[in-house]
């Protein structure tokens, strides 16, 4: 059997991801080079790579070829940030490459993904959560990019890439008409609205309750660890709040404040300008999809992005 297929694209991976037969041999022979044992491996669902739970303390990840800018890019973020956040994140334990295949053993953190609680969580804990992440996400773009700034995307090409395709995956992905009719003024704006000189800071792009480890406490539930690197880059600060505000705060003051907070945003720096940033960021991101916004039946409150920016980042805090 052979030990690393050749893939083609990301439909040929999953189809290799999806079974287990194909991949365990693999999955074995690593845990066995690295000396740890693997108990029963396990992989999960969600992600774009091969993720494995080996025995219950490690996870290993797989990045086939087509993905290996994703191996060197986790690799790196993860021993740049590793000591430096008030949260933990996974510790590398064993790393390697072969034919093209690479991979990462890290450390299991103890929490839960906060995507299986959040929606059955009480407001005062979303509240402090948010705050939590504000502190974080702040705490990682203080960190020096150091070699990070020399992969890509760089931040002006992936904002000129972004804008370039806007249109069409937004009109793929079903966007309501009146936005979608505002659009190409919308993007033609791009220049004007976001800062042309940036000093780019550690981007994950990720901040999602499915990359985020959640903990009971005896004062509620509070972030406890933030995993999946993956997807890491650099650029403009501002980017890594879409997630958690279209995500997580769903348009609601209290929430957005406590983000903001624990940010470090002033109120008076949250002003029309950045809400409209924000607004052509939501647009502009690499996984943009409006389908997902965390509020109820949004499509039918707004006639255009003006309306939008206001359901989504309220005016008054």
């Amino acid at each position: 059997m052979t030990l690393w297929p050749d893939i083609a694209d990301a439909e040929d991976f999953i189809r290799w991801r999806s079974a287990p037969h194909r991949w365990l041999p693999a999955v074995i022979r690593i845990a066995e080079r690295e000396n740890i044992d693997a108990v029963s491996p396990r992989s999960f669902e969600t992600g774009t790579n091969l993720v494995v739970d080996l025995n219950g303390h490690a996870i290993l990840k797989v990045f086939p070829p087509i993905y290996a800018a994703q191996y060197a890019v986790e690799r790196l973020a993860l021993r740049l940030l590793d000591g430096r956040l008030s949260v933990p994140i996974p510790r590398i334990l064993a790393e390697g490459e072969d034919g093209g295949w690479s991979w990462l053993i890290i450390t299991k953190l103890p929490g839960t993904v906060g995507s299986k609680v959040w929606p059955a969580l009480s407001e005062d804990d979303r509240i402090a959560i948010l705050g939590d992440i504000g502190r974080v996400i702040a705490e990682v773009q203080a960190v020096d990019p150091k070699e990070l700034l020399s992969m890509q995307p760089a931040w002006p090409k992936f904002i000129r890439q972004q804008a370039q395709g806007c249109i069409g995956r937004h009109r793929r992905q079903g966007l309501p008409e009146p936005l979608l009719a505002e659009l190409p003024a919308f993007i033609s704006a791009v220049p004007s609205v976001l800062p042309a000189d940036v000093q780019p800071v550690i981007l994950t792009g990720e901040w999602i309750p499915e990359n985020l480890l959640l903990t009971e406490t005896s004062d509620g539930w509070r972030l406890s660890a933030v995993i999946d690197f993956g997807d890491v880059m650099t650029g403009w600060r501002e980017y890594d709040l879409l997630g958690p505000s279209t995500f997580m705060c769903a348009g609601a003051p209290d929430r957005l404040r406590a983000i903001l907070d624990g940010y470090g945003v002033r109120a008076a720096d949250y002003d029309h300008a950045m809400r409209r940033r924000l607004t052509t960021l939501m647009m502009l991101h690499r996984a943009s999809d409006l389908r997902h916004i965390a509020i109820s039946d949004w499509q039918s409150r707004v006639t255009g992005f003006q309306d939008l920016e206001d359901l989504i980042w309220p005016k008054m805090l």
